[in-house]
């Protein structure tokens, strides 16, 4: 192709927005994906933006890598381009006279819904940045930028753009509707229908459809998990990996290993080489649970991933791999706590939070529970007993029982006690109150006589008792030794005569966090994740 159409207008604008590194730096975006000279020549740009120098480097910058690259200074200008022509992927300036990028948005995706947006604002705020996205953005980017930042989140966009490309031509090859991963119907059925939880499926699949990265609350066993997976599957990365990371399962000392991989003799042990989770997420979807537990120096070097996309593995003195990966993060605690207690950088959440969604706990969406016991226990029988019996039916006494327990540990909590269920029912039974193990008449956990297991226990075949026994008592012990150390896990380690990884194993298997456990020592909520 020849030189890009432009069009500007109006005096050079003020310099102190536009990125740093002076000439066209390599690409590290494009090049990740790969994306031959073709490919490249094939993904129509449009770069507005008021400021003269800024969008004059944006264009040098894309079309030195083979864009083709069209320009523009003026909203009113913009707007009638995007209504005659189309572009793969735009570059707004969110805020400009004439019209906002807002505006020139809609007008683009209403003539071509397939178009990438990208917002740029020197002014970002959550709440303009979630404004954008639910208008339509696929992203934003915050000024000022780095050449390296722009580079790779327009490597991400055109990514995106390839895969869609691709997707669609081996549907049209097969005869296939277009039709998304997970069937409406389906997303009802595996997340529930009550309007609280309804509300969050709906954020969830219109964030899906962008790059934009989501930070997850909600308590313990509620589903964050499951919402990251949602996202997901039904968003361009679904054909990659979705790598998902405890970050509270992770010794202190290996976390960075872990993360960014590490060199040759990078430490004692290292005998080769190491990828990090991060590039093993590259193309697809890192999922970072319990991110609070992610030590700060940590959280400071993924915060330069985000920005720039570049790992670093321990022990390097230089770059070892430039990463195209969306982020997805979670927490059970309130991320505002966090970081007046300095477990959290504010950067780092203001970066991870563009879209915040909050998964309610089970107790808010009691209309939910007679649907997942029913999903549970069908999911269950097939697997423990196979499709050649009737499963059995709750009783409507039992599905009361069900709605009226607390579930400290929501949805989780539930699946175990439905499974246990299932191991001891009979085919074809109707299952009563007296038949659901561990609930008391007040729906909490536990024997109602405030003893480790209550008498179903003594009707259960030796072994699942003896496991079931095993894993309260080490849930017990774990809360009280941790308790009594105030949350100092190597103190509480030396107490219990084992090692730290011990206790890590411990919490991991429980699915528990040390300030959860310190917490409730103080009379805070019920122990059970």
């Amino acid at each position: 192709m020849g030189a890009p159409p432009k069009t500007s207008s109006g005096d050079p604008g003020p310099t102190d927005h536009q990125y740093s590194g002076g000439a066209a730096p390599a690409f590290g975006g494009s090049d990740l994906i790969a994306l031959d000279k073709e490919q490249r020549a094939s993904i129509e740009v449009l770069v507005v933006d008021d400021e003269h120098s800024l969008r004059e480097s944006c264009g040098s910058l894309l079309t030195s890598q083979g864009f083709p690259v069209t320009i523009c200074g003026r909203g009113d200008e913009a707007m009638e381009l995007v209504r005659r022509r189309r572009f793969d992927i735009l570059l707004l300036d969110l805020y400009m006279s004439h019209s906002s990028g807002i505006e020139i948005m809609r007008a683009a995706l209403d003539a071509h819904p397939d178009s990438l947006v990208i917002v740029m604002t020197g002014n970002p705020s959550v709440e303009s940045s979630v404004a954008a996205l639910r208008e339509g953005a696929w992203d934003y980017l915050p000024k000022p930028f780095s050449a390296t930042h722009l580079g790779v989140l327009l490597g991400r966009a055109a990514h995106a753009v390839t895969v869609a490309r691709e997707s669609q031509k081996k549907k049209s090859s097969t005869g296939s509707a277009t039709t998304p991963d997970v069937s409406e119907d389906d997303a009802t059925g595996l997340f529930g229908q009550s309007p609280a939880f309804q509300s969050v499926v709906e954020v969830a699949r219109k964030v899906a459809a962008t790059d934009a990265s989501v930070f997850i609350t909600g308590e313990s066993g509620a589903g964050k998990e499951v919402i990251a997976q949602f996202i997901h599957k039904n968003s361009r990365r679904s054909s990659r990996e979705l790598v998902p990371v405890n970050c509270a399962a992770i010794p202190e000392a290996l976390v960075e290993s872990e993360m960014f991989g590490h060199v040759e003799g990078a430490f004692t042990g290292a005998v080769r080489a190491k990828q990090g989770l991060l590039e093993a997420a590259h193309g697809g979807t890192l999922f970072l649970d319990e991110l609070t537990e992610l030590p700060l120096p940590t959280q400071a070097k993924l915060l330069r991933v985000l920005q720039d996309g570049i790992v670093r593995r321990v022990g390097s003195t230089s770059t070892d791999a430039v990463v195209n990966v969306r982020f997805i993060a979670a927490t059970n605690q309130d991320p505002m706590d966090a970081i007046q207690e300095n477990r959290l950088r504010k950067d780092l959440h203001y970066r991870l939070r563009v879209v915040p969604i909050h998964v309610p706990p089970l107790r808010e969406r009691p209309e939910d529970i007679p649907l997942l016991a029913a999903r549970f226990l069908k999911e269950f029988w097939v697997s423990h007993r196979g499709t050649d019996s009737e499963p059995p039916v709750f009783s409507g006494d039992a599905i009361e029982t069900l709605r009226r327990a607390r579930w400290s540990g929501n949805v989780r909590e539930m699946r175990n006690v439905i499974e246990h269920l299932v191991v001891l029912a009979s085919a074809g039974s109707v299952l009563e109150p007296s038949d659901i193990p561990f609930i008391d008449e007040g729906g909490s956990a536990g024997g109602a006589d405030g003893t480790l297991f209550n008498a179903a226990v003594m009707d259960m075949e030796y072994h699942s008792a003896r496991e079931q026994v095993l894993s309260q008592f080490e849930n017990a012990y774990l809360k009280h030794v941790v308790q009594a150390a105030g949350g100092n896990i190597s103190d509480a380690a030396r107490s219990a005569g084992v090692d730290r990884t011990t206790l890590y194993r411990l919490m991991e298997k429980h699915r528990t966090r040390r300030e959860k456990l310190v917490k409730e020592s103080d009379g805070g909520s019920d122990w059970g994740d």
